[in-house]
C-alpha cells in the first residue's frame, strides 16, 4: 500500500463519520460540574488560606512600600525646604559680608585719603617754611651786597671828590655789575 491509497482510505472514512462540533451531552455536563465542584472544594480546603495569606502579605508589602514612598517624599520635601532656607541664609550672609567688606574698604579708603591729605599739608607747610627761609636768606644776601656796594661806592667817593653826575654813574655801574652776577 502506498501513500496515495492510505490518503484515499482516510478520506472515505472521514466522509462516512459524522462529527458534530456542538453536541450537548447531559453526562458531560454533570461530569464537568462535579469536577468543578471538587476543584473548588480542594481550593477552599487546601489553597484558599495560603493564597489569601500570600495576597494579604503582598497587600501589606505594597502598603508598606507606599508608606515608605510617602515618607521618603515628605523627607525629600523637608530636605528641599531646609536647603532653600539654608540657601537663602547663605545669600543673606554673603550680602552682609559684602556690605561689611564694602564699608571697611570705604573706611580704609577714607583713612588713606585723610593720611595723604595730612601728609600733603605737612609737605606743603615744610615747603612754605623752606621758601620763607630761602627768601629771608636771599634778602639778607642782597642787603649784604647792597651794603658792600655802598661801602665800595663810599670808598670811591672818598678817594676823590665826585660830582653828583659821577656819583650817579658809579652807583648805576655797581648796580649793573651786581645784577650781572645774580
Amino acid at each position: 500500500m502506498d501513500l496515495l491509497s492510505l490518503v484515499r482510505a482516510a478520506s472515505e472514512q472521514a466522509e462516512q463519520a459524522t462529527f458534530s462540533l456542538v453536541d450537548i451531552n447531559a453526562d458531560t455536563i454533570v461530569f464537568t460540574l462535579i469536577n468543578t465542584g471538587i476543584i473548588i472544594l480542594i481550593y477552599f480546603f487546601f489553597l484558599h488560606k495560603p493564597v489569601c495569606s500570600i495576597l494579604d502579605k503582598r497587600a501589606e508589602a505594597v502598603k508598606k512600600d507606599m508608606d515608605d514612598a510617602e515618607k521618603a517624599r515628605e523627607d525629600a520635601e523637608a530636605a528641599r525646604t531646609e536647603y532653600e532656607q539654608r540657601l537663602e541664609q547663605s545669600k543673606e550672609e554673603a550680602g552682609r559680608i559684602l556690605s561689611d567688606a564694602t564699608k571697611r574698604a570705604q573706611q580704609r579708603g577714607d583713612e588713606i585719603i585723610a593720611g595723604a591729605n595730612a601728609e600733603a599739608a605737612n609737605i606743603k607747610q615744610r615747603a612754605e617754611e623752606s621758601i620763607e627761609r630761602e627768601k629771608k636768606r636771599a634778602v639778607n644776601e642782597i642787603k649784604d651786597e647792597i651794603a658792600d656796594m655802598v661801602i665800595a661806592a663810599a670808598s670811591k667817593v672818598a678817594e676823590k671828590e665826585i660830582s653828583a653826575e659821577d656819583n650817579e654813574r658809579i652807583i648805576s655801574a655797581e648796580l649793573e655789575r651786581i645784577g650781572k652776577e645774580n
